[in-house]
């Protein structure tokens, strides 16, 4: 087996599966230097070189990190949108040479809501909800702007989401119906955010959503099997918004309430903003996943949801875990330009997130995790992997805590390995959603969509 030096930036189970992924890798002997957002348990028994960096946007912390090795690591990539916003790529292959698998800080475009929008309105501006941008930088204060903002409400019949266009993890955005009920309330949470930058007031679409993720070297992008992602707390998709609670997807490419069309539609799209900031042929900044996009099945097909520039979390997990390539061969691809295809084994996958039960709110509880149990059933399922995300050792932190992945030939076998595993998991003061991926909810998802394709609501 060939000998390969690879160095992670982990925040958290995204970044767990993409270290065990590699370490599967039957044809080559993988060793993982990780820098790592906290003392992650996986990642300290199985890297060659640990560290903790709690604020993985200190770049400065991470080239310290892999200056030592930079004659040895084949490549590095990051997990977290952190670090590629600010910057890691550029300077860490300015200063040590060492590739990076990511986008370069100019073409992280997860940055800024109001650049996916523009950029969407340039290339595919029938996939676009009406939107406004309200921007403080003109000096206007919120309160000499209200009657605009009002008017604006008023035109959309307050059928709205309210965002700021700086990345809040899935935190900062407002819908009506959900969040806010009355006009006072909408404008107190554009108030709210207005102080801090730029914000887009944007139609409401009502619809089910996916994701679409896709690997570029630069040259090439190749889209991925669309996946679900539960972004709200609680089950039936109440609460605040999270940065994901679990997901599915299906075997093929498609979702049970999606269509061909939709799907065709999406990596059109996708692919006509990645030949926009690419240009004429190449641009290695755009390697790694330049995109990974939320898009809303509505009545009028496809809508633009939301632009990121790394693997979703938790959407990319389940796709690993099936991915018939070896990763590593995928991550040289991208590095060396060559990157034609990547293949996925028929399978279906579920996840699971177990959080504390305040989530997203902290507290500062102690909540030691066992595994013991979940080693034992590892051995019955074939089909499970268990992730531990936000942890200190056995010690659960504030934010998701472990990721339950069930692997099999259908989406209701998958969410039976992948529960067990997560009932399966002792810890105090913790809970997980129980319907992601459940057949009532799937089921809802495609009489939801048939309703609305053939006007029947």
């Amino acid at each position: 087996m060939k000998k390969i030096d690879i160095g992670i930036i982990s925040y958290g189970a995204r970044e767990v599966a993409m270290a065990e992924t590699l370490l599967r890798s039957e044809k080559y002997d993988v060793s993982l230097y990780v820098a790592d957002r906290q003392k992650n348990p996986f990642n300290a028994k199985v890297a060659t070189q640990h560290i903790v960096i709690s604020d993985l946007s200190d770049v400065d912390a991470i080239i310290d990190f892999y200056g030592p090795y930079k004659d040895k690591i084949n490549f590095i990539i990051p997990g977290s949108e952190v670090p590629i916003i600010a910057g890691v790529r550029d300077v860490v292959e300015r200063k040590l040479g060492i590739p990076v698998i990511c986008p370069t800080k100019e073409y992280a475009i997860e940055a800024s809501k109001v650049r996916q929008r523009l950029l969407t309105q340039e290339v595919a501006p029938e996939v676009n909800p009406r939107f406004k941008v309200w921007d403080p930088k003109y000096g206007m204060p919120a309160y000499y702007i209200k009657d605009e903002v009002h008017k604006w409400l008023d035109e959309l019949e307050y059928k709205v989401a309210v965002k700021p266009d700086k990345p809040g993890f899935g935190k900062g955005v407002g819908v009506w119906g959900d969040h806010f009920n009355s006009q006072e309330e909408v404008w107190e949470h554009f108030r709210n955010l207005y102080e801090g930058g730029p914000v887009i007031i944007e139609e409401k679409i009502e619809g089910e959503e996916f994701s679409l993720q896709c690997f570029s070297d630069g040259e090439k992008l190749i889209p991925l099997p669309a996946v679900r992602d539960y972004k709200r707390r609680f089950k039936e998709d109440k609460g605040p918004n999270t940065g994901g609670m679990g997901h599915y997807d299906d075997v093929g490419y498609l979702l049970p309430f999606m269509t061909q069309e939709d799907y065709d539609k999406a990596v059109d799209i996708t692919n006509r903003k990645f030949i926009r900031l690419r240009g004429n042929g190449y641009n290695a900044n755009l390697r790694g996943m330049p995109f990974y996009v939320a898009f809303t099945c509505t009545k009028d097909g496809i809508k633009h949801f939301e632009d990121n520039s790394r693997p979703g979390d938790p959407e990319i997990i389940g796709l690993l875990a099936k991915m018939e390539d070896d990763f590593v061969d995928v991550c040289l691809a991208m590095v060396n330009r060559k990157l034609t295809t990547i293949r996925f084994k028929p399978l279906a996958t579920v996840g699971t997130y177990l959080v504390p039960t305040p989530y997203p709110e902290k507290d500062k509880k102690v909540r030691k995790v066992d595994f013991s149990e979940v080693e034992r059933l590892i051995e019955i399922y074939e089909g499970l992997r268990v992730y531990p995300a936000s942890m200190n050792d056995d010690i659960a932190g504030t934010s998701r805590t472990v990721y339950s992945l069930g692997i099999a030939s259908s989406i209701p076998e998958a969410r039976e390995i992948s529960l067990a595993g997560i009932k399966a998991i002792r810890g105090d003061n913790l809970d997980f959603r129980d319907d992601i991926a459940s057949e009532e909810y799937i089921q809802n998802s495609i009489a939801h969509m048939r309703k609305l394709r053939y006007n029947l609501c």
